[in-house]
């Protein structure tokens, strides 16, 4: 489980695809901290660490990640947000994340809002009705409130800080980025369900 809290910004330094795909990232993380075994949400996706040195870890990619994630088009030098498993007693600061991505949205626009920043994004049609105003998103694993829902549109605000530690610093309008609604949105949609 995450907080959707990122807690490091790093890059993608190797990709070796055979069978799964081997991603390496540089973290600016104390991987002496850092489990074999252990799981990092890497730009939202819950993967588990499989090798690691001074400043870097490795992970696995199935098929199933590639296809449900962006990590199909990551290459060496991508940045990808970074964020440790919770631990008993840490501070919830975003939301309940779990690190399980549910599609890809696309960003529709970037407009500037005072000191911050309106993201425009375009949620795939099966996910759309789990996303509701004031109600929670990780997007590329940041936790963020929706603001507003137009469709398969919904709107949130980047603050400055937000753009200088993550990804959304570098993204523009037609980039991709993984979606994970909210957990509490998949189980009301589940227990409304007809049999």
């Amino acid at each position: 489980m995450f907080t959707g809290i990122i807690t490091d910004l790093g890059r993608v330094r190797a990709v070796e695809k055979k069978g799964d795909t081997r991603f390496e990232f540089e973290t600016h993380y104390d991987t002496g901290t850092v489990e074999i075994g252990g799981s990092i949400a890497c730009n939202g996706a819950c993967m588990t660490v499989i090798e690691k040195g001074a400043g870097w870890f490795a992970i696995s990619a199935s098929g199933e990640s590639l296809s449900k994630t962006t990590m199909g088009e990551w290459q060496v030098g991508t940045p990808v947000n970074f964020e440790r498993a919770l631990k008993v007693g840490d501070e919830l600061g975003g939301h309940i994340v779990s690190g399980h991505v549910d599609g890809i949205a696309r960003i529709e626009s970037i407009t500037p809002e005072g000191d911050s920043h309106r993201f425009v994004f375009v949620a795939p049609d099966t996910l759309k009705n789990f996303i509701a105003p004031k109600g929670s998103v990780a997007l590329d694993g940041i936790s963020l409130t929706v603001n507003e829902v137009n469709g398969a549109q919904f709107g949130v605000n980047v603050i400055p800080h937000t753009l200088s530690v993550t990804t959304f610093g570098q993204k523009k309008a037609g980039d991709t980025v993984n979606l994970e609604i909210d957990m509490l949105a998949r189980y009301v949609a589940r227990l409304l369900e007809k049999d």
